[in-house]
């Protein structure tokens, strides 16, 4: 294990993360119908944050801010596909900088010709375009469909499958995964690993194979807190996001839906035998003590909730992540009720991985480190987060402030709302609408405009559009250069080969973890 930079014994890092988790659906956090005994025994072992937000309710832009520690305002990222500059320092960066090796191996949605952002390796594609393909058209006032596709076939259809996309996706991810957590126990070098892990299960569409289907009952799976909300009585977000997806033209019945919630549970059930897998390949190669581990999402899905699917909305199911993190000397078992979001993580990385010294940053972050709170110090955290919209479905950016009890929403052209979810959990009553909360409406709103400055945000998002429009139509024509990641893979140079080892005994040997002792004094170690 490596003395980082600053001097101080660096922890390994597992970071996992799922993809279209709502956190409101995790045991971890309450519910009392998903089964998922590997996170469960993670948080047992860790701290939970029970009201963790993601930046923005869609991938691209989520996980593009994450890494940054930014506002996806801040770096451009607006939607799914916006580009991520190269010049953004991330995580990766960040820790790579403090002696780290970092791998990813999944999903991250990086858009444009970067597709490592500071990583040193990447042992999968992505399973979506690196392109500006999805780029959306604040200009057009017809109705808004996403320039993805989507429509509620995922959630219809949803129910068995035997193999899927997704599946296929997922179960490369692990096993390559998994074989790079023993290559680096195997390597011997005293640089510690950040890992990232990043399923796209349980992202519709909702399709999950027997074993987990038959882990759960028609008659055990919940209904909705909130019923069905007709599209007439809905905020007018809500209202074009009906059309966005196109829900107009399928029928959800009652069998529908119990279904696809089933299956859902069954897809995060998948996700946390995963998550098992790799707690037992740590524990297996001796390193689970010395390896930090977070399992986090990129955001929600309203599973129903409302008569509402997916994600790209103000309200809990979309906006709301599980986060739980387990680090050598953390509290075990505590839960955090404080508002915090995925801007929180690159700070606290940083102090994790420096014993509290972290490095000096190239850019100023928006988030602030959790390291207090995994050892229950927290009476001065901000109790906020800090949530922006700028995708489709929308004409005007969508800013949304959370702090304390309270959750007010803001769009230029829409009326405002105020929810007290300590209260009203279920987001259904709009206290921008009654005159004994005109006070903390216009508080909320005040902080709102005092940090951003929403007709300036969306000349620049229109911007973006325009040009990213106008490149993807460009770059479509003649001869054609994918920014899609290739793993590198070179096979002169896997398992054993004459023109790389000197001996095939000495190079099965050192390929078993642990070695016999002694080590061959002719073993190539890392300086």
């Amino acid at each position: 294990m490596s003395s980082a930079k600053h001097g101080a014994t660096a922890p390994n890092i597992l970071f996992i993360m799922a993809d279209q988790m709502a956190g409101p659906a995790l045991s971890i956090n309450g519910h009392r119908v998903v089964k998922t005994p590997h996170i469960e025994s993670l948080a047992a072992g860790g701290v939970t944050f029970r009201n963790a937000y993601c930046n923005n309710p869609i991938c691209a832009s989520s996980r593009f801010s994450m890494m940054a520690g930014q506002l996806p305002s801040r770096i451009g990222a607006y939607d799914n596909a916006a580009e991520f500059p190269a010049a953004v320092p991330t995580f990766a960066h960040y820790l790579r900088h403090l002696g780290y090796r970092t791998c990813l191996s999944g999903k991250m949605h990086f858009v444009g010709p970067d597709q490592l952002h500071g990583f040193e390796q990447r042992v999968t594609t992505d399973i979506y375009p690196s392109d500006f393909g999805w780029t959306p058209d604040w200009t057009a006032r017809d109705y808004p469909f996403a320039p993805s596709v989507m429509s509620l076939r995922g959630v219809v259809e949803s129910g068995l499958c035997v193999r899927s996309l997704q599946l296929d996706y997922d179960e490369e991810v692990q096993h390559f995964a998994q074989r790079k957590l023993h290559d680096f126990a195997r390597e011997r070098t005293d640089r510690p690993f950040f890992l990232t892990v990043s399923f796209t299960h349980p992202h519709n569409p909702f399709t999950i194979t027997e074993e987990y289907w038959n882990r759960y009952r028609d008659d055990d799976i919940d209904m909705p807190a909130v019923p069905h909300i007709p599209v007439e009585d809905r905020d007018p977000w809500s209202q074009r996001y009906y059309y966005l997806i196109r829900q107009d033209e399928h029928e959800v019945t009652d069998e529908i839906l119990r279904r696809t919630r089933r299956a859902y549970y069954g897809m995060i059930s998948y996700v946390d035998d995963k998550v098992g897998e790799l707690l037992a390949t740590l524990d297996a190669l001796g390193i689970a003590d010395n390896t930090v581990v977070v399992f986090t999402a990129d955001h929600g899905d309203m599973m129903g909730e409302r008569g509402m699917w997916y994600k790209f909305n103000p309200f809990e199911w979309s906006t709301r992540v599980p986060l739980a993190i387990r680090a050598p000397g953390n509290s075990a078992g505590r839960t955090v009720q404080a508002n915090v979001s995925l801007l929180d993580l690159l700070p606290t990385l940083l102090d994790l991985a420096t014993d509290g010294s972290p490095p000096e940053l190239a850019d100023a972050v928006d988030g602030h480190s959790l390291v207090p709170m995994l050892h229950g110090r927290d009476a001065s955290w901000p109790d906020e987060a800090l949530i922006e919209f700028t995708a489709e479905g929308t004409y005007a950016p969508c800013l949304i402030l959370r702090k304390g009890r309270y959750k007010y929403v803001y769009c230029e052209s829409d009326p405002g709302m105020l929810f007290d979810l300590e209260t009203d959990p279920g987001e259904t009553r709009n206290l921008c609408e009654e005159p004994t909360h005109a006070g903390v409406a216009a508080e909320m709103l005040g902080e709102i405009l005092s940090r951003w400055d929403p007709p300036e945000l969306r000349d620049r998002i229109m911007e973006s559009q325009r040009r990213r429009r106008f490149v993807q139509q460009v770059l479509l024509a003649g001869e054609r250069s994918p920014w899609d990641y290739r793993p590198v893979t070179d096979p002169s140079r896997q398992y054993v080969r004459s023109s790389v080892n000197t001996s095939t005994t000495l190079t099965k040997g050192l390929a078993r973890y642990p070695y016999m002792d002694p080590v061959p004094p002719d073993f190539p170690r890392e300086s």
